[in-house]
């Protein structure tokens, strides 16, 4: 049974409020720690916050993005929330959740598991179902049918899958550095083999770039950013890979290669600013 979530923590930044809350999870079977960074409010308005989602990468939990990225100064100039989850269930002790940094606990995938070990891994459906609905139940301020997505990394893949499977959902997306092609990749194909089996098609309905190829519209561009100096991109990002794809879909992409920038919060903070305005105007947050 859901639980309302009970605020753990509050500091202010920019005019506005980063709360973190924890809750039981009904889809996840644990409880779960969440952020959301409240804009400034009008006290002679009424209007709600659009709502911007972010998902986090490997290892991550709901506090990096909150601390690292400096997103809330653009967030409180445009008037938008931003709702960062965690990347996996915690505290089930699932043998075996935390021998590897690339699976398990901090590594979701943000996929509905499909093997009985792991079928508590359901951080799709808690992302897309659950915790809009906790948003909409419990804060009223948040205008949660008026929503965008981004991501970094593992969670810019769960952004880009996210969005493309719910275009009804979400205005825009964006990511940094995003595992675009996980079935190509080690990280992807160790977490579904063990998340989702041996059976390749289920694979691809968790990955963007196979996912784009059943598109011939999507609203406005995609936003991504990556760094040239990125350690993972040969390997493990191949944003080449979607960027074929998209224009083999007529999907509009904007793909910014940045030099010298690798994987880390030192690049998403520079150009985070970008991101929010790139949702805010999807948003009609400006």
């Amino acid at each position: 049974m859901e639980t309302a979530p009970s605020e753990i923590s509050s500091s202010k930044m920019f005019g506005g409020y980063n709360k973190r809350y924890k809750h039981f999870s009904p889809t996840l079977g644990c409880s779960m720690t969440f952020h959301v960074y409240f804009p400034p409010s009008s006290s002679s308005s009424s209007a709600k916050f659009p709502v911007l989602y972010w998902l986090s990468g490997l290892t991550c939990t709901d506090e990096n993005f909150i601390a690292k990225s400096g997103a809330q100064r653009a967030a409180s100039a445009h008037g938008l929330a931003l709702v960062a989850p965690d990347t996996s269930p915690r505290g089930l002790n699932v043998e075996g959740e935390a021998d590897s940094w690339d699976f398990g606990l901090g590594a979701g995938f943000y996929l509905n598991a499909t093997q009985e070990k792991w079928k508590n891994w359901r951080m799709y459906d808690y992302v897309v179902k659950e915790l809009p609905k906790l948003l909409s139940d419990h804060f009223p301020q948040l205008e949660t049918s008026n929503a965008s997505i981004s991501g970094h990394s593992m969670g810019g893949h769960g952004a880009l899958t996210i969005y493309l499977k719910n275009l009804d959902k979400y205005k825009s997306v964006s990511a940094f550095a995003p595992i675009v092609n996980p079935i190509n990749c080690p990280w992807g194909q160790k977490a579904f083999t063990n998340y989702l089996g041996d059976n390749k098609s289920d694979w691809e309905e968790y990955d963007a770039t196979c996912l784009i190829k059943k598109f011939n519209a999507v609203p406005g561009h995609i936003l991504i950013d990556q760094g040239e100096d990125d350690k993972f991109l040969k390997d493990q990002l191949l944003p080449g890979k979607f960027e074929e794809a998209c224009k083999n879909a007529n999907v509009q992409l904007k793909l910014r290669l940045q030099a010298g920038y690798d994987h880390s919060y030192f690049f998403i903070s520079t150009f985070i600013e970008d991101h929010i305005q790139h949702h805010a105007k999807a948003l009609s947050a400006l």
